[in-house]
């Protein structure tokens, strides 16, 4: 049965999951690898419906079917559960914990409810508390049978090797730009072509940071950090420029968001750079991805936030400023 695919691109990685699917022995752990906002959520969530449904049925909503297990990060505390519940926007803690794991793998004892498949989605599997990690690796090592992991990894290298050995890997590419543009004409249907453009331009083939971008109104913001890339901020006035244009109480997912597009632009900057500044980019990237995991869950002045990041992003300048 032929249906439409909730998300665009990463054809190749869909025809090599069904053709896993139509195997006679398919492998039990997967691990869906490639950088933030490149659809491996949606991906996942489809392809686990893909893998339980009936023979002739509908793909199923993978949120409500018995057989799709999906560990996440849960609410931070009793206020943000609630706030899950309303469809409001809510912190989450910072791991996925071991006691999720362990519930989990519970289930496992018993058959699968509705067929002979069942999936496991953790997402992502990087942020697995230690104990989960150890928790989940005799469940892969002794799998039960028809269950199937999928797990999700924006830095595979954060997983042991001991699980990443056990998982067949699907890649997941940059979009090209049409690509991007359709999921932004899609997801956002109002945005007029300038602002489109300057999102797929500032993406670098991430549907995630394209979203975000316009969502979020991050142009200026945007261009600001190109302009610390290449002239540095010995004075702080584009800093100064920077914290403006982010706002004295921005939402949290603004910064979020504006975390991932300074990772972003160091990335695009790291091919073309000298080896001397590949390792201040690759530094300032390193602690940018810091910041992005702690700020989910922890309570940072926006003005302060804002400031560090551009600090990063001037301590890469090409020429680099001066020390203070």
């Amino acid at each position: 049965m032929n249906e439409d695919l909730p998300f665009i691109g990463q054809k190749a990685a869909w025809e090599e999951w069904l053709a896993a699917i139509g195997s006679e022995r398919m492998h039990h752990a997967w691990l869906l690898a490639g950088g933030k906002g490149l659809g491996k959520a949606a991906f996942a969530r489809t392809a686990a419906a893909e893998l339980v449904r009936a023979p002739g049925e509908h793909r199923p909503d993978p949120r409500m079917h018995p057989d799709i297990h999906i560990l996440e990060h849960l609410p931070a505390n009793d206020d943000e559960a609630k706030k899950k519940a309303e469809g409001k926007p809510y912190q989450t803690k910072r791991n996925i914990s071991v006691d999720q794991v362990r519930e989990m793998i519970r289930r496992l004892a018993t058959k699968p409810t509705m067929g002979d498949r069942r999936a496991i989605i953790i997402d992502p599997a990087d942020d697995m508390e230690k104990g989960a990690v150890n928790a989940l690796l005799k469940a892969l090592e002794e799998p039960p049978a028809g269950t199937y992991f999928l797990l999700l990894a924006h830095q595979p290298g954060r997983l042991l090797p001991t699980i990443r050995s056990r998982c067949r890997i699907l890649r997941f590419a940059a979009l090209e730009e049409h690509e991007l543009d359709a999921v932004i004409r899609r997801d956002i249907p109002e945005a007029d072509a300038e602002t489109r453009r300057a999102a797929i331009d500032a993406a670098q083939g991430s549907p995630g940071i394209a979203l975000s971008f316009v969502e979020h109104d991050l142009g200026s913001i945007h261009r600001l950090m190109m302009q610390i890339l290449r002239e540095g901020d010995a004075e702080y006035d584009l800093r100064g420029s920077l914290a403006e244009e982010m706002g004295g109480r921005p939402a949290r997912d603004r910064q979020l968001a504006t975390l991932e597009l300074a990772r972003t632009v160091l990335a695009y900057e790291l091919p073309q750079a000298s080896t001397a500044r590949q390792r201040r980019l690759i530094e300032a990237h390193s602690a940018l991805t810091v910041l992005s995991n702690q700020a989910p869950t922890y309570n940072f002045d926006a003005g302060l936030l804002i400031m560090e990041i551009g600090g990063l992003l001037a301590s890469t300048a090409m020429p680099r400023e001066t020390a203070r």
